[in-house]
């Protein structure tokens, strides 16, 4: 896949120049976003007995922490028992748009209690973003 696109880039960067080369690059990064959202889902779809808790979590806002976009996502758990939880949280633009998804687990949230975890970009996300639960699976 990477010779495919060095190719891509390089008979771009050839043909039309810069704006060629940015747009095969950013064709790239989108192809490669929809992979990592795709083994994410599939990651959840594994999970047998998950009953949807969307309605449990919570995602903060966002921050920068190096080079990737993190969230604090919070699970409350309502049961009597200890549980655990399988998050999918998307982040996206200031416009919506769609900019990376994260599986994120958060397990032995004790009962009636609550517990955080870190949501990190899988790569580095530019301008403004939010976080939101796409997904979430009490197991």
């Amino acid at each position: 896949m990477a010779g495919a696109a060095l190719l891509a880039l390089a008979v771009a960067g050839g043909a039309g120049g810069c704006d060629a080369a940015k747009e095969a690059a950013g064709d790239l990064v989108s192809s490669a976003t929809s992979a990592v959202a795709s083994a994410a889902q599939e990651k959840m779809d594994e999970i047998k007995d998950g009953v949807n808790a969307t309605g449990d979590l919570s995602a903060g806002p966002t921050s920068v922490d190096g080079d990737r976009t993190v969230a604090t996502v919070t699970a409350a758990n309502p049961l009597d028992r200890t549980a655990d939880y399988a998050v999918l949280v998307t982040f996206r633009d200031g416009g919506g748009n769609f900019l990376d998804t994260v599986l994120l687990t958060l397990d032995g949230v004790p009962a009636g209690a609550a517990k955080s975890g870190t949501a990190r970009s899988n790569r580095t996300l530019d301008g403004a973003t939010t976080a939101e639960i796409t997904r979430a699976l009490r197991h």
